[in-house]
């Protein structure tokens, strides 16, 4: 039986996560803040594209 490298890598992630949450849950807080800022500008990024096409592409 074969052991699929992705599950493996998903483990790996897994404990990883878990490793820094249990040793430093402050840092663990200011990555996850990290990524949800991350996101919301990306978000925001593509909102204000969609707004720029809606208006006909202009400068």
């Amino acid at each position: 039986m074969a052991v699929n490298s992705k599950k493996i890598a998903v483990y790996v992630l897994v404990v990883f996560v878990l490793y820094v949450i249990i040793t430093d849950p402050a840092k663990a807080a200011d990555y996850v803040q990290i990524g949800f800022e991350g996101i919301s500008d990306a978000a925001k990024a593509v909102g204000d594209f969609m707004s720029w096409v809606a208006d006909g592409a202009k400068n």
